[in-house]
């Protein structure tokens, strides 16, 4: 298993190399002057030259993207002259020195995601590290929520198999996955958080930490977290439930089931014990793909919800064109996709021993 899982990580960072390579071209090929974009209106020619020599973009872009992938790699070569761009400043890399081989000195650092253009300077990595934990945290309540509930839906078809039950199950996660996040969320925020405010209490818009009303501190609000989870998680629900219900009435059909029915087991016990367990690499599957989504899908859901998360962040800099905070958090995503991917490859030979073998 170990020998796999550094085959795996070899095929993530080639993955990871397409990705940083597509995602500067994309946006390198894109008009405007970065500069101009940091400097807004108030700009003069020499201003211009100088954020320019500051940040590398006077050099040609072959030389911009050495410089970036140098910037996210974690060994890097850096210039000991102060007035290059890959000078190895405190302020700039968070770094530790190995050697160093005439005016070029080689580093071990924390991959450097640059500054944004419209934050004053403050770093990418800082804003990733403000908003995606609110993102997580949305996206582990939305697929716990897909999870429990698809699960047990999916059981629930199978024991009434045919029934009416069965049939309202499966439309309703048929509506459920023909209706997009965009659309549910306006539905949702209109009913329970401006209709039905007197009973449920619940807000149209609000993030996980309020401020108080005398603006001194502020502090955890659970109740602005049901919405959006519900919201984010119906589609992954629909899609859990029908899965465990196809996979469920397979594993029923095997030869070891008959076996244990052979038995008397009731059932209930035959599903507990033996079909569930073996029922769940396709739900794990989903899990996983939805789960690595979410947490570049959740835009529409944080944003028409107001909540700060990383979605938001990238609407917000989409709306600003601030080039490294897209860049970033696309990076940031796309590696905790490859690294969910992985994890799921290791439970799947927990749950299968056929896979582990």
């Amino acid at each position: 298993m170990g020998r796999y899982v550094l085959q795996k990580l070899g095929y993530a960072l080639l993955t990871l190399f397409g990705v940083v390579t597509v995602i500067f071209l994309l946006f390198t090929i894109l008009p405007g002057d970065p500069a101009r974009m940091m400097l807004g209106q108030n700009e003069s020619a020499q201003q211009i030259a100088v954020v320019k020599k500051k940040y590398g973009f006077d050099q040609p872009v072959s030389v911009q993207y050495l410089q970036y992938l140098n910037d996210l790699s974690p060994v890097s070569l850096h210039s000991l002259e102060p007035s290059d761009y890959s000078y190895r400043s405190e302020g700039k890399y968070q770094a530790v020195s190995l050697f160093s081989v005439a005016q070029t000195e080689v580093v071990l650092k924390v991959p450097y995601l640059r500054e944004s253009f419209q934050k004053n300077g403050k770093k990418v990595s800082a804003v990733i590290a403000e908003t995606l934990p609110n993102t997580v945290i949305l996206a582990i309540s939305a697929i716990t929520i897909a999870m429990l509930l698809g699960v047990m839906l999916g059981i629930i078809s199978v024991l009434f198999k045919d029934g009416w039950i069965d049939k309202c199950i499966q439309l309703v996660s048929t509506l459920g996955m023909s209706v997009p996040s965009f659309f549910s969320a306006i539905l949702f925020a209109w009913i329970f958080g401006f209709v039905l405010h007197e009973y449920t209490q619940l807000n149209m818009t609000g993030s996980l930490y309020a401020v108080d009303d005398f603006g001194e501190g502020s502090y955890i609000q659970w109740k602005n977290l049901i919405l959006p989870a519900i919201v984010l998680g119906i589609r992954p629900l629909a899609v859990v439930s029908q899965l465990m219900r196809n996979s469920l009435l397979e594993v029923l059909n095997q030869d070891y089931i008959r076996t244990a029915k052979a038995k008397g087991l009731s059932f209930t016990t035959i599903i507990r014990r033996h079909a569930l367990k073996n029922s769940l690499n396709p739900v794990v599957t989903a899990i996983s793909g939805w789960f690595a989504s979410m947490l570049a899908g959740a835009v529409f859901v944080e944003y028409i919800f107001g909540w700060n998360g990383l979605g938001k962040e990238i609407v917000d800099a989409l709306n600003t064109l601030d080039l490294p905070i897209i860049m970033g958090a696309v990076l940031v995503i796309a590696t905790l996709f490859i690294l969910i991917n992985i994890f799921v490859d290791v439970i799947y030979g927990w749950l299968d021993p056929k896979i582990r073998t």
